[in-house]
């Protein structure tokens, strides 16, 4: 007994036959691009945006450095100045944003955190010893707080103190909550949300 499809059947195997088609192992490869931007200076997602809100209820958005991915306890880290406004920011609504782009995969990641600071402790230890040798260690033992008005004969870069232990480093932990991946191709763009277990959901773009 032959079967003959009906409207509702044509238009459920045109919808199955337009699903998008995600790249081949997606989650892997954003982790595998995240954790390559933490060693490669010129990976374009080194240099996120960070979206929060601030004391004032106002928006509130920088650029930061991406310092650390795991992948397995689904975590970013990034280092500031504890003086810096953003960590009280952080400190009172800890929800935030991370906005990564690439020109060259075309991929825009954005990414919804739970964030921690960090000023002290054994995570903040560790950050230090690893920045103390580095040029940008100075970032983190100037006199002046970030945002800080320059007088008239100040120099941004004056040292506080002679010993590095008198550091004002911070860590930022972002604990990800989830991820909206995008795609942009002349062919089309593609579009998913990616939750805390790796479950992919095609949007549209």
């Amino acid at each position: 007994m032959s079967v003959t499809p009906n409207n509702n059947t044509r238009f459920s195997q045109q919808v199955l036959r337009d699903q998008p088609v995600l790249p081949e192992h997606l989650v892997t490869r954003v982790w595998q691009a995240l954790t390559r931007a933490t060693k490669d200076k010129h990976h374009q997602w080194r240099t996120p945006v960070l979206a929060s809100i601030g004391l004032d209820g106002q928006p509130q958005a920088r650029t930061i450095v991406l310092r650390q991915a795991d992948p397995t306890a689904w975590r970013l880290e990034a280092y500031t100045d504890s003086r810096s406004p953003k960590c009280l920011e952080l400190t009172q609504q800890q929800r935030a944003q991370l906005v990564f782009w690439s020109e060259k995969l075309r991929w825009q990641l954005r990414v919804s955190v739970i964030a921690h600071v960090h000023t002290q402790g054994e995570l903040v230890d560790h950050a230090w010893a690893k920045m103390r040798q580095s040029p940008s260690a100075t970032d983190y033992l100037t006199a002046q707080a970030p945002g800080s008005e320059l007088l008239a004969g100040q120099h941004n870069t004056a040292i506080a103190t002679h010993s590095d232990r008198d550091h004002h480093l911070a860590v930022l932990a972002f604990e990800i909550v989830a991820m909206d991946w995008l795609a942009l191709g002349r062919g089309g763009h593609l579009r998913a949300h990616i939750d805390r277990t790796g479950t992919l959901t095609p949007l549209t773009p």
